[in-house]
C-alpha cells in the first residue's frame, strides 16, 4: 500500500517546479569568449542564481584578479549592483577598467565576515539591482543553500567572492556549497612587448565546479573597459589540451 506525500512535501515541490521554471526562462549570460560559452550549460553563466570566485594568486589577501573578475561580470549585468564587504580596499578606478562604473555600485560595510551573508541574502530579495557581491572567508552549505534559493525567487544574480587571510582559511575554499558554479583566478605572465611597456593582464581561469559541465581552465586576458574577457592572439591557434586542462583534483 503506497501513502500518499504529505501536503507538505507536495507544496515543496511545487515551489521546486517553480523555481526551476522561472531559472529556465532567464538567458544566460555568455562571456563572448567562445571556448569558455561553447562549454558551459546554456552557453553563458546562470543569471539568478549563486556563483564563487576564488583568489588562486599567491597574495589572495588582496584579491586582485578574483575582483576584477567578478567585477566584469558584474558590469554586464543591468542594473545596479550591491556590494556587501568588510574592509575598505576596493579601488574603484580599478573597477572602471574592469567595466564597473563606480556610479552603479552601493557599497554595505560592516565589521564581522558574519554579517556579510545576511546583507547578501537581504540585497537578492530586491528584483531591481543586477547582482549582489558578497565579499566572504567562510561559506557554509546551509547558507549557501539560502543565498541560491533567494536568487532562484528573484532572479538577481549573487556573486560570492571568496577572500582568505591563513592557509586554513584557504582549505575552507574546498568545501562544498550549493552555489552553481565556482571559479578560480590566478594572474599569470602577460605577453612580452616588443618595447617597454605594460601588456594587457592575463589570468589563468578555473571552473572548479559548475551543474552540468566538467572542470576546465583557460588563459586570457583580464577584462576590457567593458567587462570582456579575451584569448590571447599568440594562444588562439594552439591545440585544445594546450589551453584547456582539467581542474577536478586539485
Amino acid at each position: 500500500m503506497h501513502a500518499k506525500p504529505p501536503e507538505a512535501i507536495a507544496e515543496l515541490r511545487r515551489q521546486i517546479t517553480h523555481l526551476e521554471r522561472g531559472s529556465e526562462r532567464r538567458k544566460p549570460l555568455p562571456f563572448g569568449v567562445p571556448p569558455i560559452d561553447e562549454h558551459l550549460p546554456g552557453h553563458g553563466l546562470a543569471r539568478g542564481t549563486l556563483h564563487e570566485i576564488i583568489e588562486a594568486g599567491p597574495a589572495s589577501e588582496f584579491a586582485g584578479a578574483a575582483t576584477l573578475f567578478t567585477a566584469g561580470i558584474a558590469a554586464r549585468l543591468k542594473g545596479p549592483v550591491l556590494w556587501c564587504l568588510t574592509r575598505r580596499d576596493l579601488f574603484a578606478p580599478g573597477l572602471l577598467r574592469a567595466g564597473l562604473h563606480p556610479d552603479r555600485v552601493i557599497y554595505v560595510e560592516t565589521s564581522h565576515d558574519r554579517d556579510v551573508l545576511p546583507l547578501v541574502e537581504e540585497g537578492l530579495h530586491e528584483r531591481g539591482l543586477g547582482a549582489v557581491v558578497g565579499e566572504v572567508t567562510r561559506l557554509g552549505l546551509t547558507a549557501s543553500r539560502r543565498l541560491q534559493l533567494a536568487a532562484e525567487a528573484s532572479g538577481v544574480t549573487a556573486l560570492l567572492l571568496r577572500r582568505w587571510w591563513t592557509v586554513a582559511e584557504k582549505d575552507l575554499t574546498r568545501l562544498p556549497t550549493a552555489a552553481s558554479s565556482r571559479w578560480r583566478v590566478a594572474p599569470v605572465e602577460s605577453e612580452l612587448l616588443p618595447a617597454p611597456g605594460l601588456g594587457r593582464a592575463r589570468w589563468q581561469v578555473d571552473l572548479v565546479r559548475c551543474r552540468g559541465a566538467e572542470p576546465r581552465s583557460w588563459i586570457l586576458e583580464a577584462c576590457d573597459a567593458k567587462g570582456r574577457l579575451a584569448v590571447p592572439a599568440d594562444l588562439a591557434d594552439r591545440p585544445d589540451p594546450a589551453q584547456v586542462r582539467r581542474t577536478a583534483t586539485r
